[in-house]
């Protein structure tokens, strides 16, 4: 892969400030404060966005490895799973619609633009 090594250390660099952003303000975690400033470096064009751009895709890509893991802790409590899968079930479903409600909702509110009122407008004028 090409620019794989440009690309880890745009990352890395990213990361590394993103702790330090952590543990001055420490109200996000520090992976999140490097995802900001990795972005906002690749917005500044400080790290060129078509040399990481096949590298971060090859990343995305293989992504599933990452969580591995979780799936096997999933496993190693099988039983609670046997004992609670309906009301975790429910609670999944619920706590899924109730956030897609509230961000539709506060989404319909705070990005649509209110109409002007067009007083050249002939609706409601005989």
């Amino acid at each position: 892969m090409k620019n794989t090594l440009y690309t880890l250390f745009a990352i890395s660099i990213s990361l590394l400030l993103g702790k330090l952003a952590h543990h001055l303000l420490a109200g996000l975690p520090a992976s999140l404060y490097g995802m900001v400033i990795y972005a906002i470096f690749l917005q500044l064009n400080w790290f060129s966005a078509k040399k990481v751009t096949a590298t971060n895709q090859w990343l995305v890509r293989h992504m599933g490895v990452c969580f591995v893991p979780a799936g096997v802790g999933v496993i190693n409590h099988f039983q609670l799973i046997q004992e609670h899968g309906v009301a975790l079930i429910a609670i999944i479903f619920s706590s899924t619609f109730i956030l897609l409600t509230v961000i539709g909702y506060l989404s319909e509110r705070l990005l649509t633009k209110p109409v002007p009122n067009d007083e050249n407008s002939s609706e409601g004028k005989t």
